[in-house]
């Protein structure tokens, strides 16, 4: 079926993506995937191709364009290059729209300029070691000294840890609060205090640089407190749905570049005296994820149409995001088992999807998390 929300512009846009991939960043891969990180050089490089800030207002350096199906193209492309090392959809999609929505016009004059050049690249800091999907379990605490802030305790699986030079640190400001007790604050490279640990050794996405990150009394001036004191719970539910769409948009082509690849293996690869999708456990296999990847598209481009319009809602965003990784997990399962002992050998691409797409079902909420989302919504 033709796709019916992207218009001549937006494929327009998919190939720039796409020779910014052939160019930037493909012929490096490698590499980064060795060295456990991406150069510093592509961030800059997405930058000057105008990659980075896609919608931030032009007035600081962006592309000044709020349409989603554009960040939606971006992470379709990473999605089927199986290139999440370079993490450019957290920094766009996650993170930018703290920074246009909540920043004082001082703090996007001081930040934003640099987040769409390349100069600066962001993460955020949620997670820690007791305390992944439940905020209330957050213990890093960010005490009131009059005019900053003085900020305590430790991070971990912090995507862009090693390169932020940015990074927007969930703490409590106020103990009795739970989660409502939680603020954002915006901690700067360099600033005493503030320390990186390892760079984490994952089965999977190498060269993204996810790290652990201490705080130990780190004084954060109060001008770089984000949005309201005590409402991070709020706002991080608000940024939730773009962040779990946008993780699911790539799972979903990511799934659909697997079936490609092995339906070209399968019909050159002979076992027994004949091409092995001659043989009908074959053809079901490959029928069964060709209809799975067309049914969870045609939901996709809905939600990708809803966000763009501004209706998509929670669960729906949370239904997209279970979905659709669980079908990449699968699809990458299956697909291997279809290659044989080839699809053990990392040579062979789907050998690094199958450890790269794994995480999928685990960051921006986990499926059993989804699945709570949607229950309360059917059952409260």
């Amino acid at each position: 079926m033709k796709r019916q929300i992207c218009t001549e512009d937006h494929e327009a846009f998919r190939a720039v993506v796409r020779t910014f991939l052939d160019k930037e960043v493909l012929p490096h891969y490698e590499q980064w995937e060795r060295d456990g990180i991406v150069s510093r050089e592509v961030w800059r490089a997405a930058g000057r191709q105008g990659l980075l800030g896609l919608a931030v207002p032009e007035e600081y350096g962006g592309g000044g364009n709020t349409d989603y199906r554009y960040s939606a193209v971006l992470a379709e492309e990473f999605g089927r290059a199986y290139a999440a090392g370079f993490a450019l959809g957290l920094h766009n999609d996650m993170i930018g729209p703290y920074l246009t929505s909540l920043a004082t016009e001082e703090q996007k004059r001081r930040w934003l300029p640099g987040f769409c050049s390349g100069e600066i690249v962001t993460a955020i800091a949620m997670t820690e070691p007791g305390a992944g999907s439940d905020l209330q379990g957050i213990r890093t605490t960010a005490a009131d000294h009059g005019d900053h802030w003085v900020l305590n305790g430790s991070k971990t699986f912090i995507s862009n840890g090693i390169n932020a030079d940015l990074v927007i640190v969930v703490a409590r400001t106020t103990p009795e609060g739970g989660a409502h007790g939680l603020s954002l604050l915006v901690v700067e490279r360099g600033t005493e205090g503030f320390e990186r640990g390892r760079n984490l050794d994952k089965i999977g996405q190498k060269s993204q640089d996810t790290a652990e990150l201490f705080f130990n009394d780190v004084r954060v001036p109060k001008e770089n407190l984000l949005g309201e004191p005590n409402g991070a719970f709020l706002h991080l539910m608000t940024n939730l749905a773009q962040e779990r769409i946008t993780i699911a948009v790539a799972a979903v082509a990511g799934a659909e570049r697997l079936l490609e690849i092995t339906t070209r293996y399968v019909k050159g690869r002979e076992a027994f005296g004949r091409p092995l999708a001659k043989l009908q456990h074959i053809r079901f296999e490959m029928a069964e994820m060709a209809t799975e990847c067309a049914v969870t598209r045609t939901f996709l481009d809905r939600c990708v149409e809803e966000h763009t319009n501004g209706t998509l809602d929670t669960v729906h965003a949370s239904m997209a995001k279970w979905w659709a990784t669980e079908l990449q997990k699968r699809v990458a399962d299956r697909c291997l088992q279809l290659h044989g002992g080839y699809g053990y050998m990392t040579e062979y691409p789907i050998a690094r999807a199958f450890t790269d797409g794994r995480v999928q079902t685990i960051y921006g909420g986990t499926t059993e998390i989804m699945k709570e989302i949607i229950g309360r919504s059917l059952l409260a």
